[in-house]
C-alpha cells in the first residue's frame, strides 16, 4: 500500500478542526501520515493538534510552525519541504470533513498512472454550513482539464487534491516563496503545463464547509458569479493572472513544446492593443468550464482585465 502525506494547514481553526481530524481516522485507506503546519493560531488549535497526535502511533503526525505569510505559503512550505517523503500528497484544509472513501478513491485513480508521470486528482465537493448541514454541490465541470483551461481557471479545490511524487517534484522546482492566488490553482497550472495528467472526479467525497471565516468560499450560484464578474471589473482577476504568469516563467523550460508556444502567445496577447489582444487570445484557445465563466473571460479580455 502506498503512503500518503496529508498536508494540513491550520490557523485559528479550533471550532471545526476536530471534525476534520476525526475524518482522517475514518479513512478506508490506512497508510497515511499527517504533517500539520500551524500559522500562528491564537485559539486552541495547537492544543487540539497535540491531543490528536497523542492518540496516534508514534511518528504518525508531525506538527510544525508555519511561515506566517498566509495560507498559500503555508501549503507551499509543506509541499516543497524535501524532509517530507511520501508516494502521494493530499492537501487538507482545517474545517472540512472527508468522506471515508476519499483517499481510497483518489488512489484508485492515481495508481493506474505510471509513477514517473506527474498526476493530480481533484474532485467536486458537497457544500456544508457552519453546522454541517449540506446545502448543495460545487459546480460540475465537464470539459477536459488542460493548460488552456488552467491559465484562466482552477477546477478543483485544494481540499480535494491528491498528487503523486512526480507532480510534487515540479512544484518543488517552483519553490515555496511564491506570491500566488492559490496553491491549488498553482498545482493545476504546473501539472498541466509540463504535460502531466489531471483527473477531475465528479463524485464529491469532501464536505466543504462554506462560512464567513474560510478563505475562498463557494463558486456556485448567481451571486458568486456576479461577485467574480465584479472582481474582473476591478482588475483582481488580472492581478491573479499576473502572479501566476510571473511564477510560471522560471518553469518554462519544463513545459511541453506545445505549451511553451501557448504560454508565450498568452503572455504576449494580454498586453496587446484592443484588436490584437482579442485575436491573440482567440488563437490561444483558452477557456473556462462554464458558459457564464466564458462570458466573464470575454469581458475580461475586452476590458484588458485578463
Amino acid at each position: 500500500m502506498s503512503n500518503i502525506a496529508i498536508l494540513l494547514c491550520t490557523f485559528n481553526g479550533a471550532r471545526f478542526l476536530p471534525a476534520q481530524l476525526s475524518s482522517y481516522a475514518d479513512q478506508t485507506w490506512r497508510d497515511w501520515r499527517i504533517f500539520a503546519s500551524d500559522d500562528g493560531s491564537s485559539d486552541e488549535t495547537a492544543t487540539i493538534l497535540s491531543q490528536y497526535r497523542a492518540k496516534l502511533d508514534a511518528g504518525r503526525m508531525d506538527i510544525r510552525r508555519g511561515p506566517r505569510r498566509g495560507f498559500v505559503m503555508n501549503f507551499l512550505g509543506l509541499i516543497c519541504d524535501p524532509a517530507i517523503q511520501a508516494d502521494y500528497f493530499a492537501y487538507s484544509d482545517q474545517d472540512d470533513i472527508w468522506e471515508p472513501g476519499k483517499l481510497a478513491r483518489a488512489m484508485e485513480v492515481l495508481q493506474k498512472i505510471p509513477p514517473h508521470v506527474p498526476a493530480v486528482y481533484g474532485s467536486r465537493t458537497r457544500l456544508i454550513d457552519d453546522n454541517g448541514h449540506e446545502f448543495g454541490l460545487s459546480k460540475l465541470f465537464q470539459h477536459k482539464p488542460e493548460f488552456r483551461n488552467a491559465l484562466v481557471q482552477n477546477i478543483a479545490g485544494g481540499n480535494t487534491m491528491v498528487l503523486n511524487a512526480a507532480a510534487r517534484e515540479h512544484l518543488m522546482a517552483g519553490g515555496s516563496a511564491l506570491h500566488l492566488p492559490g496553491h491549488d490553482w498553482w498545482t493545476y497550472l504546473v501539472t498541466t503545463a509540463i504535460g502531466g495528467q489531471v483527473h477531475y472526479d465528479p463524485t464529491p467525497l469532501v464536505k466543504y464547509r462554506v462560512h464567513p471565516g474560510n478563505i475562498m468560499g463557494s463558486n456556485a450560484g448567481l451571486i458568486n458569479h456576479a461577485r467574480r464578474l465584479h472582481m474582473v471589473a476591478r482588475g483582481r482577476f488580472r492581478q491573479w493572472i499576473d502572479l501566476n504568469v510571473a511564477a510560471l516563467k522560471p518553469l518554462r523550460s519544463r513545459m511541453t513544446p506545445e505549451n511553451q508556444v501557448l504560454f508565450d502567445l498568452f503572455c504576449e496577447a494580454r498586453d496587446r492593443s484592443f484588436f490584437g489582444r482579442q485575436i491573440g487570445l482567440l488563437k490561444t484557445g483558452i477557456y473556462r468550464q462554464t458558459p457564464l465563466g466564458n462570458v466573464g473571460l470575454i469581458v475580461a479580455s475586452l476590458l484588458k482585465k485578463l
